[in-house]
């Protein structure tokens, strides 16, 4: 430990742990809100979707190992994600929530495969799942896109500080 530099100087707080940390930082970070869905049909709202790689088109998310959605993203094939616009916060509240049918009232329609695609979302894609891996408390899965589809224009509803907001232009 070292010395204040001043010796009136409160001593340093404690140093947080790391999941705090991440956690507290992470807040400060603007995510995209999207919703995963598997057959089933089984479906939640992420922030941790990205892009692989382009060739081959891959994309990824992360679900908690102990997630109500977990097992789904375990035994599944494929999954579909829906990235969503500001008109779309009610249809991202839902899809977060625990204990409720999240699919009751909302419009979506199955792929052949029983594979549920969200309607009046600003863009959606389905890949076919390449791999999945325990890291730490979540489970990783990527998934190689083949179809999807997109709307018109929509403000991009991201997820920051703890609630939904918009992102909008700067220039």
């Amino acid at each position: 430990m070292t010395a204040p530099l001043h010796p009136d100087a409160p001593p340093s707080p404690p140093a947080p742990d790391s999941a705090d940390l991440l956690r507290d930082t992470l807040r400060r970070h603007a995510a995209g809100v999207t919703v995963i869905t598997f057959p089933g049909p089984v479906g939640f709202t992420a922030t941790s979707f990205t892009s692989v790689s382009l060739r081959p088109a891959l994309v990824s998310f992360c679900v908690g190992v102990d997630a109500s959605s977990a097992p789904a993203a375990r035994r599944a094939d494929r999954f579909a994600v829906h990235v969503l616009g500001t008109a779309n916060a009610g249809l991202a509240s839902r899809f977060a929530r625990s204990g409720v049918d999240r699919f009751a009232g909302v419009p979506w329609r199955a792929q052949p495969d029983g594979l549920p695609v969200l309607d009046g979302v600003a863009a959606w894609l389905s890949a076919r799942i390449t791999l999945r891996q325990t890291v730490g408390d979540h489970l990783l899965v990527v998934g190689e896109v083949d179809s999807g589809a997109t709307a018109a224009q929509a403000t991009a509803l991201v997820h920051h500080n703890g609630a939904f907001a918009s992102a909008h232009p700067l220039v």
